[in-house]
């Protein structure tokens, strides 16, 4: 089992001056602004700022992970990016990939300072960043300015340190802790409200995951509906040991518009994995565990390898429970709605209570909040 994401905790601005820490709030607005859409990249943001305080450039990283986001408020700032500020919400690269190191940029610009959130754990970065601007007589400030900074980089801290996407599993339950009618029927649970909060994570998000149980139950698409936003549909990753999904779903229907990944087992068949490769879908294979189903582990490894650095989970009690047993779970939202399912229903973890997730020693509750009529409590791991 890979070992659990262990991020540093920063609680708000110690050691970093109220003028640094409302700068990075701006750049951290900014980095948001990538999510879901830079993979394997992170979403960092940038914003340049003159020794009289105003903002001469801005930029975060752009679709497909480059330019990346110094360039960005680089370009925008030109010559007015001599003497001034960077605030940066990841520590700036400094080796040669597609393009050159963006610390020779901000060296050649003349920029006087460096403020990063964040030490990036890349092995290729990992404080030589830093290093290299401070040889250049740069000065830099790293950490300290929030711990926004790291739930926006958990994805790529988790990719370059367990090899493994950070994974958020979102959970729709009524208030009597259920997830569907008996028999696993779906029946809707929470409201418009929180349906478009949905779609809002799915965007953000470089892959969704749900078991073969889900798919097969509810024939979902795992698109992100959002007026004006249909771009933003992550890639969609079913869990289907046996390769039981129908050739008629809408997930293998929509595949040629949205990528639709198949992790089936190594001894699943061979014309089933033909016959869903000729519809579009693209079929991964892994190892089975000592319990007989696939391994989640494994199946977390393909993913990051494939470039998913932020994985949103949308699977069943059977997934939901598998990673937690795992220790794979490292954020939680848990979307309750207002109306009770009975006591024959669903229950959010297979063979478990609900609690399993929301009283556990290993996850804190961060914040609750309404969402039309439906209540959300967000958990992280403590």
């Amino acid at each position: 089992m890979m070992d659990a994401l262990a991020l540093p905790r920063l609680d708000g601005p110690d050691g970093c001056a109220e003028s640094d820490a409302r700068w990075m709030t701006v750049a951290l607005a900014l980095a948001r602004r990538g999510l879901g859409r830079t993979a394997p990249n992170p979403s960092v943001g940038a914003v340049l700022v003159s020794p009289d305080g105003r903002v001469v450039g801005r930029g975060w990283t752009q679709p497909g992970g480059r330019p990346h986001a110094e360039t960005m408020a680089l370009a925008q700032a030109g010559d007015a990016a001599a003497g001034a500020t960077l605030y940066v919400t990841l520590e700036p690269c400094s080796h040669y990939g597609r393009t050159p190191p963006c610390v020779d940029g901000l060296v050649a610009a003349g920029v006087a300072r460096v403020v990063a959130a964040l030490r990036d754990p890349d092995p290729r970065v990992d404080g030589r960043g830093v290093d290299r601007l401070r040889a250049a007589g740069v000065a830099v400030s790293i950490g300290g300015c929030g711990r926004e900074a790291l739930r926006l980089a958990a994805g790529h801290v988790s990719r370059v340190t367990l090899g493994r996407p950070h994974v958020t599993l979102k959970l729709a339950v009524s208030a009597d802790d259920k997830v569907a009618l008996a028999g696993r029927r779906p029946v809707a649970i929470t409201g418009e409200a929180s349906r478009g909060r949905v779609h809002m994570m799915r965007a953000e998000a470089d892959a969704i995951l749900v078991g073969i149980g889900t798919a097969l139950a509810d024939d979902p698409s795992l698109t992100c509906r959002l007026p004006g936003m249909a771009d933003r549909s992550p890639s969609r990753v079913v869990l289907d040991s046996g390769l039981r999904l129908p050739l008629s779903s809408r997930l293998v229907a929509t595949c040629g518009e949205v990528p639709t990944w198949i992790v089936a087992a190594v001894d699943a068949p061979v014309e089933a994995e033909l016959a869903l490769r000729a519809a579009g879908c693209d079929v991964m294979r892994v190892e089975r565990g000592p319990d007989g189903r696939l391994s989640l582990p494994r199946a977390l490894k393909l993913l990051a390898l494939r470039g998913v650095t932020r994985l949103m989970v949308e699977g069943g009690p059977t997934i939901a429970a598998g990673l937690l047993d795992a220790d794979l779970v490292d954020a939680a939202v848990v979307a309750r709605g207002p109306a009770t399912l009975g006591p024959d229903a669903i229950g959010a973890l297979e063979g478990r209570p609900l609690g399993a997730l929301t009283e556990a020693a290993r996850f804190a509750e961060i914040s609750c909040e309404r969402v039309g009529e439906d209540c959300w409590t967000f958990f992280e791991r403590a």
